[in-house]
């Protein structure tokens, strides 16, 4: 009953995050979130005049080092790896049993495989927890920069694309600030996970 109670509140987060998700189909609450962050963000534009691809930047340097800090406190990576490390092991031993057609082996393994199993499954959850946190702050972030940029004539010189709007469509149906988001987000959380040493698998 506790460990049920728990797993639902760590949970908790991810089903939040889900939920914005969702109202992020409709336009009505996504402007209000977009109104009310542009109180925080606007002056970044209309103050300091920063060109929206910095912007862009500034926010994708502060995804990276909220998410690194969640991360780091959220998901005990050595837990993980050591986890990692057996189911690894137990494959190689269950492969090995299986072509010496051991029988006797075979039965003790997959008794120990239920365990395994559920090993695996903390692991999971133990990796969605900190997403769900991570979405929560993201996507407001988002739904500003929607917002901002359905009214606002930002190019960028995109790699590849050339010169380009932020809201064009220049990966499928992504726009050229997503993919920029994107690139800067990746980038700078890596520099950002290797100065505050913050493990991986």
């Amino acid at each position: 009953m506790a460990s049920s109670k728990s797993a639902t509140m760590s949970m908790m987060p991810l089903i939040l995050a889900m939920g914005l998700l969702f109202i992020a189909s409709i336009e009505s609450v996504r402007n209000t979130i977009g109104t009310t962050l542009n109180v925080v963000l606007g002056p970044l534009v209309d103050t300091f005049f920063i060109p929206f691809y910095i912007v862009i930047i500034i926010l994708s340097a502060m995804t990276g080092f909220y998410s690194s800090i969640i991360q780091k406190y959220t998901i005990d990576y050595k837990k993980m790896k050591e986890t990692q490390n057996r189911m690894k092991e137990f494959q190689k031993e269950y492969r090995e049993a299986m072509l010496s057609k051991d029988e006797k082996r075979i039965k003790k393994l997959e008794t120990k495989r239920d365990h395994m199993m559920k090993d695996q499954m903390e692991m999971s959850q133990a990796q969605f927890k900190p997403m769900g946190y991570i979405m929560v702050i993201t996507l407001p972030i988002f739904f500003w920069l929607i917002f901002r940029l359905n009214n606002y004539d930002a190019m960028i010189n995109m790699p590849f694309f050339g010169m380009v709007h932020l809201t064009d469509l220049i990966l499928g149906p992504a726009p050229a600030w997503i993919i920029w988001y994107m690139l800067c987000s990746i980038t700078l959380s890596q520099v950002i996970r290797k100065a505050l040493d913050i493990g991986g698998l």
